[in-house]
């Protein structure tokens, strides 16, 4: 039984891991390298991520520098920035590409707060799913007659506790990301 709710546990963490790695990715109005992560470049016929193939550099609260390893890269990798969901459009200067985050406008930080919020919900479905995968196991294990009632009934209730505990943590975290967007 323990297991289970190691199991659940573990789950739980990894959910919340990917909210905050989604949140890395949403510009709050600061450069951050991390918004470049889903950015994969096409090299040599194949999607390449733009970490492995330029040096990527913060040198100004709202600038990032990308200096390519292989020059010849540069157009392609602009390209990909430009196809990309950022809306920005990267300066080329023959050797490096600089984007500027312009400030985010009142509208924009309200898109961005909905989507931080889309993104909690989405995880605290996925540890909703979580619990009730964990309270199946348990019920399987009380038809088996492996426990009795009421260690069923506790079961429940460390479950529930579980599921508030990462639920709580995953409003926390969105509020903090909320704050931090729509700070000027």
């Amino acid at each position: 039984m323990q297991q289970i709710f190691q199991t659940a546990q573990d789950k739980m963490d990894k959910s919340i891991n990917a909210l905050m790695s989604e949140y890395s990715t949403i510009r709050a109005g600061r450069a951050t390298p991390a918004v470049l992560d889903k950015i994969s470049v096409e090299y040599y016929g194949c999607p390449t991520p733009l970490q492995q193939m330029a040096a990527i550099s913060v040198p100004e609260p709202r600038t990032i520098l990308i200096a390519p390893w292989d020059k010849s890269t540069l157009r392609d990798i602009e390209k990909a920035i430009l196809v990309s969901d950022l809306g920005l459009n990267p300066q080329n200067d023959g050797s490096t590409l600089r984007l500027n985050f312009p400030p985010l406008t009142e509208e924009r930080r309200r898109e961005l707060v909905k989507t931080v919020y889309k993104y909690a919900e989405e995880a605290k479905v996925a540890v909703r799913s979580i619990r009730r995968d964990g309270l199946e196991k348990l019920k399987d294990m009380k038809k088996k007659s492996e426990i009795t009632e009421d260690d069923m009934k506790n079961a429940e209730k460390k479950m529930q506790d579980l599921t508030d505990k990462a639920c709580k943590e995953i409003d926390g975290i969105s509020a903090k990301k909320e704050k931090e967007i729509m700070e000027i």
